[in-house]
């Protein structure tokens, strides 16, 4: 008969280490980051904002990645779950009975997934975009016409109307947390460490090398992508042709 794991447990009142640190970075990285999306698009610094996009794109693929196999408070695993656990945890909110749940809980995991999700779609049509004048366009913008581009444009504009107002809906859960439920959210994924009123099972930290890991891919995949996708769409940098020198004009020698 083979003997089941014990489970690690944490004692009411001590700290619990709740948010690894790649969690922690990457959260704080994306409320940085939409906001200076949102600046660079309202004053047309759109080099800064092709920029921030594609480190977005980097944030994004390294969170879907730590979601496979970093940490336990991190992976999709131990927080997506289905509607009976969702109609679970709000019976128990309602009524007081609810268990203390170490990370995201079932109702929250539905706000990380709706904002991961808008985001790699926001970023996803920012690659094709282009502004008005089709001066300034995303990395992959080659790829579609100028009419496709121009739609992809428009819908780049709605989406992140849509993220503002998820965001604008996660603050809001965050201070109803905070000031009727007495539950301050914001303070575990600045410190990493929680206190429960209750025993609770000690999550799983993952190696920081493993976090390394994962940045470099998803680094490898932004930087890739900003080439141009080579060689299957365009070639490496390093085997493009030098542009051409500029013939001066022979009106600067008068």
């Amino acid at each position: 008969m083979t003997a089941r794991p014990v489970t690690a447990t944490t004692l009411a009142g001590t700290p619990v280490r709740l948010w690894d640190l790649p969690v922690r970075l990457v959260h704080w990285c994306f409320v940085v980051g939409i906001g200076l999306l949102w600046w660079s698009a309202e004053n047309h610094r759109m080099d800064l904002h092709f920029k921030v996009g594609l480190v977005m794109l980097g944030l994004v693929v390294f969170r879907l990645l730590w979601g496979l196999v970093g940490s336990s408070t991190a992976r999709f695993t131990s927080f997506v779950k289905g509607p009976a656990a969702i109609r679970a945890y709000l019976a128990g909110q309602k009524t007081g009975t609810a268990e203390h749940v170490v990370g995201h809980n079932p109702l929250g995991a539905l706000s990380v997934l709706a904002l991961l999700g808008l985001l790699a779609l926001q970023i996803g049509l920012g690659l094709f975009a282009q502004d008005t004048d089709a001066v300034n366009s995303g990395p992959l913008n080659f790829l579609v016409g100028y009419d496709l581009a121009k739609e992809i444009s428009e819908i780049h504009e709605v989406v992140f109307n849509v993220i503002l107002a998820v965001v604008a809906l996660h603050v809001a859960a965050i201070l109803y947390y905070r000031f009727i439920k007495h539950d301050n959210l914001v303070s575990p994924m600045i410190s990493g460490s929680r206190v429960f009123e209750s025993e609770v099972a000690t999550p799983r930290i993952a190696p920081l090398w493993l976090a390394l890991v994962c940045a470099v891919l998803a680094a490898a995949l932004a930087v890739w992508v900003s080439w141009g996708l080579p060689p299957f769409a365009t070639p490496f940098p390093w085997d493009r042709p030098a542009a051409a020198a500029a013939v001066p004009d022979a009106s600067s020698y008068m």
